[in-house]
């Protein structure tokens, strides 16, 4: 028998109905198609409508096809993971209220807030639970729905994010495939250049703090620029480094769908294959956690057991990463 690794067996994606287009956006804000696409590469968003539906419903969207593609029961799973910076509430958690929605009367579960980074730190402390031997099946989701939390008069932001929700579900393997490195990173010091001001105990909620649009997404963008090329390039070059991979061997690269400046940046500076990095950005726009789930489900029916993925993210605060895994199934 091999050693016990996390092995992601499945996984599925959801997006709203509603297209949000830079057409629209033009009728919005002061912006343009051409403005938009020339420093983004995105052409459209989806944004979830209706009253009463939030983070979970889009996750719930996700997890429910996941379960039926597997042959998974909601009663067996033991645990759920949720990467988010936009829960249905501060309390409870949304990966409850996930299981709630879900009938997993059997499992427990917390969010992880790391931004972009969501899915990756979530991943990573899923994989953790596999490999003690104590869990053998485990929900992780990466969903946001940014369009609660962003100004739609700050064309620095309204461009950018989209709403959406991806989740994989973690087994036991024993093959030489699933997750095998990480190197993940946290430096409190690029706060003052991403954040949501208020909401938080240091700046609790009051009449003032919605009439001066504190409760929105703040982006320096410059700073978070180079930050995110340099963060997710020298931790790619680490793992690849650490564990004897080439451009060669790496079968996909997957980052986080941020703009596609930096994914071209990210992918020229480790001079790697255009042709071998999954990106969807220009339909979705930066769904935040959800990104890089959402390109393992758009790019599914390619992967093959044993592929070499290197996984890369950057997020607010600054969090970054990246994660190296063998996919463990035909699709």
């Amino acid at each position: 028998m091999g050693k016990i690794r996390a092995g992601i067996v499945g996984v599925h994606g959801y997006v709203p109905d509603y297209v949000l287009t830079n057409r629209e956006l033009e009728t919005m804000v002061d912006t343009s198609d051409e403005w938009i696409r020339t420093r983004t590469g995105i052409e459209e968003r989806r944004i979830l409508k209706g009253s009463g539906k939030a983070t979970s419903d889009m996750a719930m969207g996700a997890i429910l096809p996941l379960l039926e593609k597997t042959g998974t029961d909601p009663d067996e799973i033991e645990l759920t993971i949720c990467g988010t910076v936009t829960p249905d509430t501060i309390f409870p958690d949304t990966a409850n209220t996930i299981n709630s929605k879900i009938g997993a009367s059997n499992a427990w579960g917390f969010d992880i807030n790391a931004a972009c980074s969501g899915f990756l730190f979530s991943l990573s402390t899923g994989a953790r639970f596999i490999e003690s031997g104590r869990y053998k099946k485990i929900l992780v989701v990466g969903a946001d729905m940014m369009s609660s939390i962003i100004d739609y008069e700050d064309r620095t932001t309204c461009v950018i994010f989209g709403d959406g929700a991806g989740a994989v579900l973690l087994e036991p393997v024993e093959d030489g495939t699933g997750l095998i490195d990480e190197i993940l990173k946290g430096d409190g010091k690029g706060r003052e250049y991403l954040h949501m001001k208020a909401g938080g105990s240091l700046m609790p909620a009051t009449a003032e703090t919605v009439a001066d649009k504190k409760h929105f997404v703040y982006q320096d963008g410059r700073p978070v620029f180079k930050a995110a090329i340099r963060g997710m390039v020298e931790t790619v070059q680490q793992i690849m480094t650490r564990n004897g991979l080439s451009n060669a061997t790496v079968d996909w690269l997957v980052p986080h769908q941020a703009n596609q400046r930096i994914i071209s940046a990210v992918a020229e500076g480790l001079d790697f294959p255009v042709e071998k990095v999954m990106q969807n950005i220009q339909k979705y726009g930066n769904t935040t956690a959800a990104t890089i789930p959402l390109c393992l489900w758009e790019w599914e029916d390619k992967l093959k057991k044993e592929d070499n993925l290197l996984l890369t993210a950057f997020g607010g605060g600054f969090t970054w990463g990246t994660t190296y895994l063998k996919w463990s199934y035909d699709s």
